[in-house]
C-alpha cells in the first residue's frame, strides 16, 4: 500500500486530510485526521516524592480526566524543549532530569498523530503553573504517592504507558 494523493479536507484547529491509497489494483479513500506532534511527561517531586499529574477538562471524552502534563510540540521546537514548557506552565516546575520513555502512534488507522512521553523529575517551582489564560486552558495538579499512582485506574493511554513504565523500573523512591 502507498498513498498516492494527499489534500487538506479540513484546516481548522486540527487538519483532517483526505488520501488516496493505492493497494494492489484498488485505490481506496481515506481521512486522516493531523493534529501534530506531541509531548507528555510522568512528573516526581524528588523532594515529596509524589508523582503530579493534571486534571482537566478534555474534549474527546467530554469529561475531565487525570493524565500527564502533556501539550503540542511547537514549529521549530524540539520535544524535550516542548515537554519543558508544557510542566513549567501546566504545573509550574523547572525541569531538572529529563528521561524519554517512548515515542508512540496512539491512533495509527485514523491519525497521523506521535507523542513523545517522558518521566520528568523536578524539584523547584518557580511559576504557578494552571496553564495559559489565553489558551483557555483550567489545569489542577493532582499529586500521588507511588503506591496511590500505581493503585489508580487511568483511561489515558499514554499516562497508562507512563505509570507502567514506573511500576516496571520501581520508580518508587
Amino acid at each position: 500500500m502507498h498513498v498516492i494523493d494527499k489534500h487538506l479536507a479540513y484546516d481548522g484547529h486540527y487538519k483532517l486530510s483526505q488520501l488516496r491509497v493505492q493497494d494492489g489494483e484498488e485505490v481506496l479513500k481515506r481521512e486522516r485526521f493531523e493534529p501534530g506532534t506531541a509531548v507528555a511527561a510522568l512528573v516526581r517531586h524528588t523532594g515529596s516524592q509524589q508523582y503530579i499529574l493534571t486534571r482537566q477538562y478534555r474534549i474527546g471524552p467530554e469529561a475531565e480526566i487525570v493524565e500527564l502534563a502533556a501539550g503540542m510540540v511547537d514549529s521549530g521546537e524540539e520535544p524535550a524543549q516542548a515537554i519543558r514548557r508544557e510542566i513549567q506552565e501546566e504545573l509550574g516546575y523547572d525541569v531538572d532530569r529529563l528521561e524519554q520513555i517512548a515515542r508512540i502512534l496512539p491512533s495509527p488507522g485514523t491519525s497521523a498523530e506521535v507523542i513523545t512521553v517522558y518521566y520528568a523529575e523536578v524539584s523547584h517551582q518557580s511559576g504557578a503553573g494552571g496553564g495559559l489564560a489565553e489558551e483557555s486552558e483550567k489545569i489542577e495538579a493532582v499529586e500521588f504517592s507511588a503506591e496511590e499512582l500505581f493503585a489508580a485506574s487511568f483511561e489515558d493511554a499514554k499516562t497508562i504507558i507512563a505509570v507502567q513504565w514506573a511500576q516496571l523500573r520501581k520508580q518508587v523512591i
